[in-house]
């Protein structure tokens, strides 16, 4: 089984993929591996597994990239936990906020 795993190289989809893969799981990984925290952090947390997965830089706002991704992966399933994170900067940037937090789930 393919899963898409949205925020995946975060904190929690990075352990959630870990999972996955000892699960014997085909994991694909998109992430926008934003600037919130450090990216390298991002790219720490999926270094132990890099090799066994497929990462896709993209943003959940570009719908045409998320769209193409969908049809040439061939996902059977998705876990979708990609969000913007913290309260300050959402209240600075609410449209920002909306637009990943909302419309990119949608």
């Amino acid at each position: 089984m393919r899963i898409l795993v949205t925020g995946g190289a975060g904190f929690i989809g990075s352990h959630l993929v870990e999972q996955l893969l000892a699960g014997g799981y085909e994991v694909l990984i998109l992430d926008d591996f934003n600037d919130f925290y450090d990216p390298k952090i991002k790219h720490g947390n999926i270094a132990g597994f890099a090799k066994e997965v497929t990462v896709h830089h993209v943003d959940l706002r570009d719908s045409e990239s998320v769209r193409n991704l969908f049809h040439r992966e061939k996902v059977d399933t998705i876990a979708h936990l990609a969000a913007r994170a913290g309260v300050r900067p959402s209240i600075q940037e609410p449209r920002l906020y909306y637009d990943t937090n909302v419309t990119g789930t949608l």
